[in-house]
Formats: C-alpha cells, sequence, structure tokens
C-alpha cells in the first residue's frame, strides 16, 4: 500500500445531469461535471458564467459614500488641493495604490501616494504620516486597501482640518472612523451586492465613478490585485480578474513588462496562475523586505529604462526573499523535529524577519498539519511579533481572542492571523493553544483533507476537454481549479525525472488501454514506494503539455495512492541491506523460513525477526497477523509453510522478498522416469552396488551427478525397493510396486524444485499471482 498524504472528500455527481448538460451544451463530460459540481445545471445559469459581458459590472454609486467621496475628489481636484494617497505594503495595496493615482493624474490632480514601512509603521495608517501629511499642505488623503480600523487617526485628520476618504475592504470593526467617507461593500449599510472585493476592487469602483466610465486601462492592475488577495473569483470579481488576464496579454504597462521577462514569462502566456505566483510575489516582496514604494512605482512608471531598473530590483527582492524564507522555514522545521510535533507549534527566534513569517507559518501547516504561530522576537523590546496560520476545524481567531489577556494586539480570521505580544507570555500562549486544539479537534481533524471534484475516466480525457474547461477560468478563490480523480489505474511506466530526479513521471492505462501521462512535481521520492504492477489512485490536475510542437494531455499529481498491498521484489539484490527504502521502514517483520539469523546485520530497533523453526505456531501466526510490512529473507521449506505466512498476513501493506538461498536445486536435474528405470535394471542385472566405491564411476559413465546417483539410491530405499547396507545397495526380493512420488526424499526434491521455480526464478508478475493465491489459502502445487 500506498497511503495518501490526505484524506480525499470525493464529490460524487449526477451524471443524468451531466448528461443533459453536455447535451445542452455541447461541452465534453468532463466540463459538463465541473458545471454540474459548482451547482449549474440550467442552461441560463451557465450561460450567465461562461459568457460575462460588462452587465456584470455592477454602479459603482451602489457603495455607501461613494457620492460623496466623488464630489470632494473633484472638488479638490478643481481647487488644486494636494492629495494624498495612502496604500497598504501588499500586492493589493501597491495595485490599489497605483490604480488610484493614475486615474487622479489623469484627471489632472496634484496627487502623491505614501505607503508605509512594514518594519517601522506598521500596518495601516498612523498618526505621525498623518501630521506629515497636513505639514506638506495635504487636504485630501484617500485610503486605499486599509483605513477601516484607523479611528484614532480619523480624529487626528479632523484636527488637522485634513479631509479623510477611506477605501478599504476589510472586516468593519464595530465602530467605524468618523472620516469624510467611508467606501467598505463589507458596511453593514452598504447596499453593494459584492461584498468580495480586493482593495483593488474598491478602488477600480472609485475610478469608475469619477471618471464617469469603465477604466478599461487599469483592468491589469484590478485583476493582479484581486488574484493575489485571494478573493473570491465569483460574478463581478471573476470579470475583473478575465477581463484583466486578457488585458494582461498585450498590456502595454512598460513595468508589468519588464516584470516578466525578469520572471522568464511573457505575456502571451498570462493566465490566473502566472498572476498568483510571479507577478504577486514580486510586488510582495518590495514591501516584505523593505518599502513598497517602488513596486508602485514599477506599476506607473513611463519610461521604459526605470522599468527594467525597477524590475531589475524588486526580482533581486523576490529572490532574497526566497532565500531568506527558505533558511528561517529549515531553522523552524528543525525546532519543531528537535522538541516533537505539538497539537499547535508556536516557534519563534531573534531577528527572523516578520515580513515573511507568514509564509513561513503556511510552509510548516503544509508539511506539519498544525496551526502554527510563527514568531519574530526582539528581546529588546522584550516583544515578540508573529503571524498565525491553522487547519479546517481550528479557529485561530476565535482561540487567539481567548487569549487577549497576552495579547494586546491582535487581529485575523478563522485561518490566519497577526498578534504582537510580549516574550515572557509566548509558551503560555503555546500551551494554552495546545490545550484548546486538543480538546476540540476530532482525531479525523488532525488529518489533512483534500477536496476532490471530479472523477474522470482516462477515456474522457482529450485536449478538446481541457480546452472546454479552460472556459471556467480564471480559477481561484471562490471558483477554484478543479481536482480531478483517476481511480484504480494500472502503472504502465514510471521514472524519476529532473537534474536531480526529485520528479516522477508515470503513465498510467485502464482496462481498455487508454493512457496518460501524470507528473508529480517533487515526489521523486514516491518511486521507490510503487511497486511496477500497482494498482493506483491519483488527484490533481489536467493540464496540456506542449514539446517539439506536439501538444498531449497531462496529468498533474497532487496526491497518490495505492490500495492493495505491494510486492517489492529484492531477489538476487547482493546489497539488499544496503536498500534505503527498505532500511528506512519505521517498522517491519523479517521471516526467516530455515536460515540462520546470525547472518542478518543490525537493523532497526522497531524491527522484529521471526524464525520459524525457533517460535510456536500461535507466536508467528500472532507477529505476522499484525505486520504492516513482512520481508521474507529466505525460500521456505515447503509450499505449506508459505501458505501460512501470506495466509496470515491479515494487515499486509507492503511485501518485500529476498529469498536469500545458499543452494540451486532449480539448477540440478531431477533424474527422469527413464534415469530410473535405467538404474533399476543395472540393479536387477548386478544384485548389488557399491554406491561408495562405485557411485563415482557410474555417474561419469552416465553423465550424471554422484548426487544424483545417492539420490535415486535414496529414493528407491524410501520405497522399500533396495536395502542399503554400509553403503551397498541391494535389492529387496519381490518388492511392491509403488510410484516415484510416494518417496518422501522424491516429494521433497520436486517441492524444492518448484519452490525457487515459483518464489525465486518466476517473473515478478507470476510471482504476484502465486502470492495472491497463497493469501487466498489456495494449494500452489501437488506432487
Amino acid at each position: 500500500m500506498l497511503h495518501s498524504k490526505a484524506e480525499w472528500k470525493i464529490t460524487r455527481i449526477d451524471e443524468e445531469k451531466v448528461q443533459r448538460i453536455a447535451e445542452q451544451t455541447g461541452l465534453s463530460h468532463i466540463a459538463a461535471r465541473f458545471l454540474v459540481q459548482r451547482g449549474m445545471t440550467t442552461k441560463e445559469a451557465i450561460d450567465t458564467f461562461l459568457h460575462m459581458n460588462d452587465e456584470a459590472l455592477l454602479d459603482p454609486y451602489r457603495l455607501k459614500d461613494m457620492d460623496k467621496a466623488v464630489i470632494r475628489i473633484k472638488k479638490a481636484i478643481d481647487h488644486g488641493e494636494r492629495i494624498l494617497i495612502f496604500g497598504d505594503y501588499d500586492a493589493d495595496g501597491v495595485t490599489s495604490t497605483s490604480l488610484i493615482y493614475l486615474t487622479l493624474r489623469k484627471m489632472g490632480a496634484e496627487v502623491g501616494f505614501y505607503i508605509p514601512n512594514r518594519f517601522t509603521e506598521g500596518y495601516g495608517p498612523n498618526e505621525n504620516a498623518f501630521r506629515q501629511a497636513a505639514d506638506e499642505n495635504v487636504s485630501l488623503i484617500v485610503t486605499v486597501d486599509t483605513g477601516i480600523a484607523a479611528i484614532n487617526e480619523a480624529k487626528v485628520a479632523k484636527e488637522l482640518g485634513v479631509d479623510l476618504i477611506i477605501t478599504d475592504h476589510h472586516e468593519p470593526p464595530p465602530e467605524l472612523p468618523d472620516a469624510f467617507a467611508v467606501i467598505n461593500p463589507k458596511q453593514s449599510t452598504c447596499p453593494y451586492e459584492n461584498k468580495h472585493l480586493a482593495g483593488v476592487g474598491v478602488a477600480f469602483k472609485v475610478a469608475h465613478a469619477l471618471l464617469a466610465r469603465i477604466p478599461e486601462e487599469f483592468y491589469d492592475l484590478v485583476a493582479i490585485g484581486t488574484i493575489a488577495d485571494l478573493v473570491e473569483l465569483q460574478g463581478e470579481n471573476r470579470y475583473l480578474a478575465t477581463k484583466g488576464i486578457q488585458s494582461l496579454t498585450h498590456s502595454q504597462r512598460p513595468g508589468l513588462k519588464a516584470l516578466l521577462e525578469r520572471a522568464g514569462s511573457t505575456q502571451q502566456e498570462i493566465n490566473e496562475e502566472q498572476v498568483g505566483f510571479l507577478i504577486g510575489p514580486r510586488l510582495n516582496a518590495a514591501g516584505r523586505l523593505d518599502a513598497a514604494d517602488p513596486a508602485v512605482e514599477l506599476l506607473i512608471t513611463e519610461d521604459l529604462v526605470e522599468a527594467d531598473e525597477l524590475a531589475q530590483m524588486i526580482d533581486d527582492l523576490n529572490k532574497e526573499r526566497q532565500k531568506i524564507v527558505k533558511d528561517i522555514t529549515s531553522e523552524a522545521e528543525a525546532m519543531v523535529e528537535d522538541n516533537g510535533i505539538p497539537p499547535v507549534i508556536v516557534v519563534g527566534q531573534e531577528g527572523w524577519n516578520p515580513g515573511v513569517i507568514g509564509i513561513v507559518a503556511s510552509r510548516l501547516v503544509e508539511k506539519f498539519y498544525r496551526p502554527t504561530i510563527v514568531l519574530s522576537y526582539d528581546s529588546e523590546k522584550g516583544q515578540a511579533k508573529g503571524s498565525a496560520r491553522s487547519i479546517e476545524g481550528f479557529d485561530m481567531f476565535a482561540s487567539l481572542s481567548q487569549c487577549r489577556e497576552w495579547l494586546p494586539h491582535f487581529g485575523g480570521h478563522t485561518m490566519a492571523a497577526g498578534l504582537t505580544m510580549d516574550l515572557s507570555h509566548v509558551d503560555m500562549l503555546r500551551e494554552k493553544l495546545s490545550d484548546m486544539a486538543l480538546a476540540t479537534l476530532s482525531e479525523k481533524e488532525w488529518q489533512k483533507s483534500l477536496q476532490v471534484d471530479l472523477p474522470i475516466a482516462l477515456n474522457e480525457v482529450s485536449l478538446q476537454a481541457i480546452s472546454d474547461l479552460q472556459q471556467m477560468a480564471p480559477f481561484g478563490m471562490g471558483n477554484p481549479a478543479p481536482t480531478f480523480l483517476i481511480e484504480s489505474v494500472h502503472l504502465h511506466t514510471m521514472k524519476k525525472i529532473g537534474a536531480n530526479e526529485d520528479h516522477l513521471k508515470l503513465t498510467v492505462a485502464d482496462s481498455e488501454q487508454y493512457q496518460l501521462d501524470c507528473i508529480g512535481f517533487r515526489m521523486g521520492t514516491v518511486y521507490e514506494q510503487i511497486s511496477p504492477l500497482s494498482t493506483l489512485s491519483a488527484v490533481g490536475k489536467l493540464s496540456v503539455n506542449e514539446w517539439n510542437g506536439q501538444s498531449k494531455p497531462q496529468f498533474i499529481i497532487d496526491d497518490i495512492k495505492v490500495a492493495d498491498w505491494q510486492l517489492f521484489d529484492f531477489r538476487g539484490d547482493k546489497r539488499l541491506w544496503q536498500n534505503k527504502t527498505l532500511m528506512s521502514l519505521e517498522e517491519c517483520t523479517v521471516i526467516v523460513f530455515r536460515s540462520n539469523p546470525g547472518r542478518l546485520p543490525e537493523l532497526p530497533v522497531s524491527w522484529q525477526v521471526v524464525q520459524l523453526n525457533k517460535v510456536s505456531e500461535h507466536e508467528a501466526r500472532e507477529k505476522v497477523s499484525i505486520a504492516k510490512n513482512l520481508l521474507l529473507m529466505d525460500l521456505p521449506d515447503s509450499f505449506a509453510q508459505f501458505r501460512h505466512v501470506m495466509l496470515h498476513a491479515r494487515a499486509l501493506e507492503n511485501l518485500y522478498v529476498a529469498f536469500l538461498h545458499d543452494r540451486d536445486y532449480f539448477f540440478e536435474t531431477i533424474p527422469t522416469r527413464d534415469h530410473f528405470k535405467w538404474l533399476y535394471a543395472l540393479l536387477l542385472k548386478r544384485k548389488t552396488f557399491d554406491l561408495h566405491n562405485k557411485g563415482k564411476e557410474l555417474a561419469k559413465y552416465k553423465g550424471w551427478t554422484e548426487e544424483a546417483v545417492h539420490f535415486m539410491c535414496q529414493v528407491f530405499f524410501e520405497l522399500e525397493f533396495v536395502k542399503i547396507d554400509k553403503g551397498v545397495v541391494a535389492l529387496t526380493d519381490q518388492p511392491v510396486k509403488k510410484d516415484l512420488i510416494e518417496s518422501p526424499t522424491y516429494q521433497k526434491r520436486i517441492e524444492e524444485n518448484k519452490i525457487e521455480k515459483d518464489l525465486y526464478y518466476s517473473s515478478l508478475s507470476s510471482l504476484k499471482e502465486v502470492m495472491d493465491m497463497a493469501r487466498k489459502g489456495k494449494q500452489l502445487t501437488s506432487v
């Protein structure tokens, strides 16, 4: 067996609905199954989803306070007032800042932007920045992607005589800032239907209202922020992302062109994954390591040389960010592993970059599947600043809320949070959160789960089906890319690929010989865990592999499992005990049929050796019955002995066969009946035969082995055809007619020969058949 890394939660689809949708739309069954799985079962709903247009964009004036904000901004422009855009340092904040800045500049405003430094100012508006703006004669501040909790800063702005317009999308607190206007679709009194706009989505609506038209020139920016901020890609958001991706393919924005080039991509390749994994992280990198201003400057510049320099700087920052994340993650993983994996992981260290600890927390959750808090310690201030990430079933925000006495500052939601605390309270927080997790999480909730959307058959996979699925894009929150399941397929080919052989490439086939290429990135170690004979199941994504001008469907594996027991072949392997996969098993039961176990090397302490001729049948059966991993070290004495072991291996997951042996009976010719007839005739003629003195001579004369002569004489003796006294063979008077098979020696030689043939010299597939028969208790041979 090969266990999956996660529990698969498989959605089963009403295939009658799928058939109807396929007929109505002309889409493939895979695409139709996707639509049904997402709850779209009428042609009208499907048309609305697939064929969106500008009608998907809601009236910006349905946002509360939009009218007030537009009037005030236009007044400021008309009167030449200085306007400051106050943004945030993530990709959503950077694109929001750039979009509003470009909009106001287009309208002739005297405008600047300000993004606080994550390390010296922290998140959100702050009093010092507002006072500095007032000193510079700023009379209007517009926040983007931030400000909904800036109650004190709103009071300061009023005292300074500066009007404050807040545009945000985060959850509003019970008390709202007393600002000139507050635009946030999540306000309870806001009638705007789309409650899931990103910060840049809100900024786009402001630009729409200010320009009195759809600002199509900013579709690229709104798509980047929307996708990077992981808001739901449904309805209006999906349309904004779709139009933005289309816009990005031919965007003339110099900074984005230069950034894609530095990332090793092109505009023609752009999709939501490229936005989420190439553009978003690079825009984030500036604010994670230093000031975010260069990211804004990259998006607003029209100078090609400046764009290239800024793109280089940001790409370098991203590489530095990647290295820092890798280093901190390694240190954090070592801390967890050295101290044992607790119910809730809380790790921290002096000097860890607070800008990347959220990423590190996500990596730890991915590896250990535990709620995790990663802290950056500041011993001078006696404080720890942290980021938290959670797992399904453990509400991180609610749990932290029960630890308020130690958390002067924290915020977030069910799956993620940020916090600041005194260093002296870290251990208490760890202990309390762990107790809460143990008390609230069920046994199943400690295991990672994977939602599987669509079971598919190999004969359904085609380039056309994948093309149909692309109509459902862009994928993201609220419209996740479908995860497919291929069940019980046969392994056709398997190999490791990549410079370090760290990827896995498979070709699988079904009973009708339909084939599909699969690839598992960073799954090279799985190669040794899958037997070539295995029937496997996998979950993952469908994609198109383009190589040398040819296109083929390809399955990208997320998780894989083998449900049945597996057979691994180490017969003839002289380096058996150097095999890393075998020796890394946490537990293994070594079955010794007849050898002296003294020949075994030093085995892992968790392994056990069962020497069948030294233990009782009851004890052997008991140990074999609970073994998940069995190693059959040598050949059995009999098929009955072998069958007994296999029949009682009820918990068996993986069977490793070495079948070490010193003598090859298989290559020793068993005398035929003609051989026996000739020897008997000789005895009839001579009456007696001196086996000790003449045996070697006879063997040479007949071209037999001396052992064969002794063997035949022993068989005759057991059948009572002859008597043997001190090596002299003499015929028995009037022997009873018997068949050779009645001789125990003959039976044993035949069985030993067949044991070697069926167990040692057979093909792997033939051996598996023998094993399956033995596990069912079937007779393997008759002699």
